[in-house]
């Protein structure tokens, strides 16, 4: 079922790439915005195709994909509520520059391309706040392709953990749940499954985490940092 305005309005103040917005501008934005149901797998938009606008995830979660001329893929992220997906080419002209994919049964809202512009050119205050946000995004970017060029799966995976634990866990040990398999797990930090596994493993014997079913708990989160410093 559709969200209605208020619903809307409400996802896009806690959504990153719209939060600098004030309520009035939220409100604006919202008059030009629509909500569409994907079932699990459905795909939003496909790598290579002209891009009609961006989409913020309003429940479930989306998957943001690549996949080679080899056929592997290789997932970039998987976002979920608030979070919102395909800014660059709404804002480059560009085409989509990979693929996105519903990983659950979700409820996305839908801005397009035009609508947006027209937005913004009536609004440039709104431009400069998006751009901005969208500045910070680019630079966690070319933070993941440092990390993917220079630095071994250890380290990624346990790069990865950490960024987990302090954005879900609290405490000395904080602990959460793998929203990922192992598979896409790997996808994200550019492995494979069988090296997630094994580093999991390790990672479990040497005393830094404990692995219970998909609840991941850091017993020693000082020695995992100190660790990530070793490894780099």
């Amino acid at each position: 079922m559709p969200l209605d305005r208020a619903a809307i309005a409400q996802l896009l103040r806690r959504s990153p790439l719209f939060a600098p917005l004030t309520d009035a501008e939220i409100e604006l934005l919202c008059a030009r915005t629509a909500s569409r149901s994907y079932t699990s797998g459905e795909i939003l938009f496909n790598e290579g195709e002209p891009c009609t606008g961006l989409y913020i995830v309003a429940s479930g979660r989306a998957r943001i994909f690549k996949v080679s001329a080899q056929g592997r893929e290789h997932v970039l992220a998987i976002e979920g509520p608030g979070s919102s997906i395909a800014e660059l080419p709404v804002f480059d002209g560009g085409k989509y520059p990979a693929s996105a994919s519903a990983a659950e049964d979700s409820e996305i809202v839908f801005v397009s391309r035009k609508d947006l512009h027209a937005l913004c050119m009536e609004h440039p205050e709104i431009a400069l706040k998006l751009l901005q946000v969208v500045g910070g995004r680019l630079r966690r970017l070319v933070g993941i392709i440092e990390e993917l060029s220079f630095t071994t799966v250890r380290h990624r995976l346990i790069s990865w953990l950490l960024r987990e634990a302090r954005s879900s866990g609290h405490g000395a040990a904080p602990s959460f749940t793998l929203s990922a398999s192992h598979q896409e797990l790997a996808s994200q930090i550019g492995t494979v499954r069988e090296l997630v596994s094994r580093n999991m493993a390790r990672l479990q014997a040497q005393g830094f985490i404990e692995v219970n079913g998909r609840e991941v708990t850091i017993v020693d989160l000082p020695g995992l940092e100190a660790e990530l410093q070793t490894v780099m």
